[in-house]
């Protein structure tokens, strides 16, 4: 209970000294994320990256109410026609509707890239977090596998496996999270050899804590910070390869809404007809430098040296 202090000459009032000294954590932690906040904000391209990342979640998300026509209609009437009128991007060499088809895209690109990051991060900061932690043998054999997947050229790897599972976006969300863990377990190793040493990791070791669970309450959360800023910058660099292997013949079917399918599907008219090829490479372009942006930012708000 707080104490009072009493006086003749006025009523009892709190000792400001033990009414704050409980608060304290609450408003040092407060102040840490308003900072944190405050340093992003102020980051005029790491805001506009985010901009872009919300819009295209948002197009992804309400992609039937904002396409104006089913991206897989064909109207073997109306081929290649310009952009105006009732087609604002034109349409395709089968009449389809090349706005609907870019918006129904950044669903598959959305979905691809992040699921694909998802699975990359859980398997690499499991085998990260284990390697940098008990060391020895375990980190040896982690990271000569490790170096295995880091021989494969990511693409070169993804097609390895589609061709065995066939196309789709399930296989291609596979083959790319197998061929990226690699790098965040190495990432998180690193990380974890320097925050393994720290006096609270001594301690919680002294109290008797098992080494799993000084892995998950102790050394992730302090070590996570540079695993989600390469998460973040990689989405988008997920993306491209997305629609790499669909450019390639090995990625999505070709019938679906896709941007590295409408690339593909253009090629054959570039010179004649470059709105086919164009609008969706562009939309490439910026999904992944959104991203780019977006991570550059929360590294520069999350890294204490940069304060």
């Amino acid at each position: 209970m707080t104490e009072l202090v009493t006086g003749k000459e006025g009523p009892a009032v709190a000792d400001p000294g033990i009414a704050t000294a409980g608060a304290e954590p609450a408003v040092a932690r407060v102040s840490q994320w308003a900072d944190i906040r405050a340093r992003f904000l102020a980051n005029k391209l790491a805001v506009v990256g985010l901009v872009i990342v919300l819009a295209l979640v948002l197009v992804a998300i309400f992609a039937p109410l904002l396409a104006p026509f089913d991206p897989l209609k064909q109207d073997l009437t109306n081929t290649l026609q310009a952009p105006g009128g009732e087609h604002l991007l034109g349409t395709d060499a089968l009449g389809r509707d090349q706005l609907s088809r870019l918006i129904y895209g950044s669903r598959i690109a959305m979905i691809v890239g992040m699921a694909s990051i998802l699975l990359a991060c859980t398997i690499g900061i499991i085998l990260g977090a284990v390697a940098g932690y008990f060391g020895r043998w375990v980190d040896s054999v982690i990271m000569r596998v490790a170096d295995v997947f880091f021989a494969f050229p990511l693409l070169i790897g993804a097609i390895v496996v589609i061709l065995l599972m066939g196309r789709g976006v399930l296989p291609v969300v596979l083959s790319l999270g197998i061929f990226s863990w690699a790098t965040f377990a190495r990432l998180l190793r690193s990380q974890i050899l320097s925050v393994r040493e720290m006096d609270y990791v001594h301690a919680a070791r002294a109290l008797g804590a098992s080494g799993f669970r000084i892995i998950r309450q102790h050394i992730l959360p302090n070590s996570l910070t540079a695993v989600l800023v390469y998460a973040t910058s990689n989405v988008g660099i997920a993306i491209v390869a997305e629609a790499s292997l669909s450019y390639l013949g090995v990625g999505v079917p070709p019938e679906v809404a896709e941007w590295g399918n409408m690339v593909a599907a253009g090629r054959n008219f570039m010179g004649v007809k470059d709105f086919l090829w164009t609008y969706p490479s562009l939309a490439i372009v910026v999904t992944a430098l959104g991203f780019v942006l977006l991570g550059n930012g929360l590294r520069d708000a999350l890294d204490p040296k940069l304060r």
